[in-house]
């Protein structure tokens, strides 16, 4: 039996599908990863046992500017309609809010950045996908807009102190996550140096961030590489019928 295939979106270069790709891969799955941005189609997904939208500097609602958005967005809308297991990270995960009718604002609190802990919520402890990780973990953020309003039929799965939505399940196997599995301190090099200038006037010493994540990163791989596993089994399942 050959290989199930997951369709991964990547919006820029800096923003790669690193990790959580490998884990994939290992898990058991092989990756068409296109790049519109660098002038790809984007395909229907018909051929794919699953479809990965990973994240990206610009925002959720910038089609004008980014003219691939749009048939992302509903590139996620038929994925729903479908049944096709499917994971939005950071912009991906607002990409998937927007296409199903939720919305997304610059974070009133300013930039999230550098590990947070998952505030899980009752309902993540039943979910397919995210209950066998429902316990307390640290994680990756770096971002300046959040998801503000859900869809109406989404389900909150995990938010922050300040209930900042940082996991959500937006349909049976459409799921979004604000956080960032996929990323090593060299993925984030390049987003640290675009941002040191604001960090500096925020008083946040970037390079410490840059230090805390790479001492913690056995015990990010610990926490995260089982969503990559998790998701995994779920695209083969799709395979299999």
């Amino acid at each position: 039996m050959s290989r199930p295939t997951v369709l991964v979106v990547e919006h820029d270069v800096e923003c790669p599908p690193a990790l959580f790709g490998e884990w994939l891969v290992e898990a058991g799955c092989d990756l068409d990863v296109r790049r519109p941005y660098a002038g790809d189609e984007l395909p229907g997904l018909a051929a794919y046992d699953g479809f990965v939208v990973l994240g990206g500097p610009m925002g959720a609602n910038d089609d004008a500017q980014h003219p691939w958005l749009a048939p992302v967005k509903e590139l996620v809308r038929e994925a729903r309609d479908v049944g096709l297991p499917t994971l939005g990270i950071c912009l991906g995960h607002q990409l998937v809010a927007v296409a199903l009718g939720g919305s997304v604002v610059v974070n009133p609190h300013g930039q999230q950045v550098g590990l947070l802990g998952v505030g899980w919520t009752d309902a993540a402890r039943e979910d397919r996908l995210f209950g066998p990780l429902s316990w307390p973990r640290r994680a990756v953020q770096w971002n300046d807009d959040v998801v503000d309003e859900l869809p109406g039929d989404a389900t909150l799965l995990a938010a922050t102190a300040r209930d900042e939505v940082q996991v959500v399940r937006y349909a049976p196997l459409v799921w979004g996550v604000q956080l960032h599995p996929e990323v090593d301190v060299p993925v984030l090099e390049p987003w640290a140096d675009s941002d040191r200038g604001s960090h500096e006037t925020r008083g946040i010493d970037t390079d410490a961030l840059l230090r805390d994540i790479h001492a913690a990163r056995e015990e990010l791989d610990e926490a995260w590489r089982p969503l990559a596993t998790g998701f995994a089994a779920l695209v083969e399942e799709h395979a299999r019928g």
